[in-house]
């Protein structure tokens, strides 16, 4: 007489990325739990002092989280766009990101964005800090300053805080109402021709002038 074989199948799920209501503090938003992030907006005067300008939470959008995925078990998904051997590694920023009309009332992003509603040039002079050279002679994308891995004090200061800073220096954008930034992913962060959303943040329009450096700390959760 054969032995019965018991079948027991285990769902293991991972849900993680709380919405942030600051840098260092999560809040729950009742939906469907899913990659978020904060994004900090400073102002560098020229005395070298650090005024910080907007806070706002940012969303991985489904290009991103599909990228996401691929990059974590190292297989290759032909039904989207970015590949798993590109990397978050560039910054673009635009105007489109508050109510027509109204530059002070941000338009929430939406999941299914794949680019930023109205990217604006950074600089023509370009170097090795730009890439994404336009038929107007712009650069529109910028090298990411620093990336660390840093401790999560409410999780046992493990390391799941991923910080990125990036810069619009005095040279970028002049003239232009920033309302948008989105952090791209790309295969080569030296000069890259394809680019792919990964997250996007939107905030109250900041005038973009040649006395003004902005500095952007954007803050992934895992």
């Amino acid at each position: 007489m054969s032995k019965k074989v018991e079948t027991i199948e285990i769902n293991a799920v991972d849900n993680y990325g709380d919405c942030l209501d600051d840098s260092m503090n999560r809040q729950s938003t009742g939906d469907r739990i899913k990659p978020k992030g904060y994004v900090e907006v400073y102002e560098i005067s020229d005395d070298g002092k650090k005024k910080k300008l907007h806070g706002r939470s940012n969303l991985v959008l489904y290009a991103g989280r599909e990228w996401l995925a691929q990059r974590l078990v190292n297989l290759e998904n032909m039904n989207v766009n970015a590949t798993k051997d590109e990397f978050i590694s560039w910054f673009g920023v635009g105007d489109g990101g508050v109510e027509l009309g109204d530059p002070f009332t941000p338009t929430p992003p939406s999941i299914d964005e794949t680019e930023l509603k109205s990217e604006v040039g950074l600089t023509k002079t370009g170097g090795v800090a730009y890439a994404d050279l336009r038929g107007d002679d712009y650069f529109y994308k910028g090298k990411l300053e620093t990336i660390e891995i840093k401790p999560d004090p409410d999780n046992d200061g493990r390391y799941l805080i991923i910080e990125i800073i990036f810069r619009v220096q005095t040279s970028d954008a002049n003239g232009k109402q920033l309302s948008e930034a989105g952090l791209f992913t790309a295969e080569d962060e030296v000069s890259p021709s394809v680019f792919h959303l990964f997250a996007r943040v939107t905030y109250p329009s900041i005038v973009k002038t040649s006395d003004r450096q902005l500095i952007y700390k954007w803050y992934l959760y895992v």
